[in-house]
């Protein structure tokens, strides 16, 4: 809902992409893939900055144009923002990135599909083509969550590719988000043993229980970080089954994947980026704003430009932060 009627509507275009990078994933997502692109008022897109939405866990990209009680979508929120002179106008996309995991982490995977190839090498390009948009220095990405861990990650492999990045609450310090979670992943495991069988059951259930969210989740992060093609979904964990203790070499891979372990080779890259925003709830439930620090840390001792904010409340409901990253990201590209 636009906060006042009399703003000026941008445009979204409901577009469908055929993925090539994703087929033959393990988890079955399929390859046709929604794509909505925002285009503010009084433009076709031409010349303007590109941004993509990379969303959290549980959500698609559309999901972020879609009407919205007691608030605005993004598209109105940018709308609100372009009017009041508070941020240039941009182009956004929206790429649906949705598994039958729940979610994504933007990473390629032999399970989960090659996520990353399909944002910079098939959406990036099939958004620049239609709209005129975008090109070398002038494209960068937000999300929040697993959305701000994409962000995060791709800012640190592709800063030749991305120009400005805005990390909202994400995922980083894996041993604090990550390690207490296998507990629960057991214990829902414990009827169902086999993962297969477990993933149709949560699909085939009337109504999923809020619990299994979690766990679906950790099965989700096991098929990004550390996949095994010949297991069902691609999904092996890092423990024992029967003692929840880790598994040292399994356990190694998910690290890898830490932003936390990647700003040790690849942030010197940073440097490049003509934004970089961070920021995170210092009450996060689920204890980001430990790791957010540390990454504040490191980057100021490497001396990579950056922003860095905490703010007054926990993991959910946060999109107000855009009202400061999206002007930032928006005049640091234009």
């Amino acid at each position: 809902m636009h906060k006042d009627p009399t703003t000026p509507a941008g445009t979204v275009h409901r577009l469908t992409l055929d993925s090539k990078v994703l087929a033959g994933n393990l988890v079955h997502a399929p390859t046709r893939r929604l794509v909505d692109v925002y285009i503010p008022h009084g433009h076709d897109g031409r010349d303007l900055p590109l941004l993509v939405d990379i969303v959290g866990f549980t959500a698609g990209g559309p999901a972020h144009t879609n009407w919205k009680s007691f608030g605005e979508n993004v598209p109105e929120r940018l709308d609100r923002l372009i009017a009041s002179g508070s941020m240039p106008p941009v182009v956004v996309a929206f790429p649906d990135c949705f598994t039958k995991l729940g979610g994504n982490q933007y990473v390629n995977s032999v399970a989960m599909g090659r996520w990353d190839d399909f944002l910079r090498a098939e959406v990036v390009p099939f958004v620049e083509d239609r709209f005129s948009c975008g090109g070398s220095g002038r494209r960068g990405l937000f999300g929040k969550s697993s959305g701000g861990y994409g962000a995060m990650v791709h800012a640190l492999l592709h800063p030749d590719f991305w120009s400005a990045a805005a990390v909202h609450s994400g995922d980083m310090g894996f041993e604090l988000l990550y390690r207490h979670e296998f507990v629960p992943v057991l214990r829902a495991l414990a009827k169902q043993p086999d993962i297969g069988r477990w993933v149709d059951a949560f699909w085939a259930a009337r109504k999923p229980k809020d619990s299994d969210i979690h766990i679906i989740m950790m099965l989700a992060q096991a098929a990004s970080f550390d996949p095994d093609p010949s297991a069902a979904y691609g999904v092996r964990l890092p423990v024992t089954l029967d003692t929840c203790e880790l598994i040292p070499e399994r356990w190694a891979n998910w690290m890898a994947w830490d932003p936390l372990t990647l700003v040790e080779a690849h942030g010197p890259g940073l440097k490049a980026l003509k934004a970089l925003y961070i920021d995170c709830g210092d009450v996060d439930q689920y204890n980001l704003v430990y790791g957010a620090r540390r990454m504040h840390q490191r980057l100021n001792d490497l001396g990579v430009r950056h922003t860095y904010e905490e703010f007054d409340d926990d993991h959910t409901a946060v999109d107000y932060r855009m009202d400061i990253s999206l002007p930032m990201l928006a005049k640091a590209l234009s």
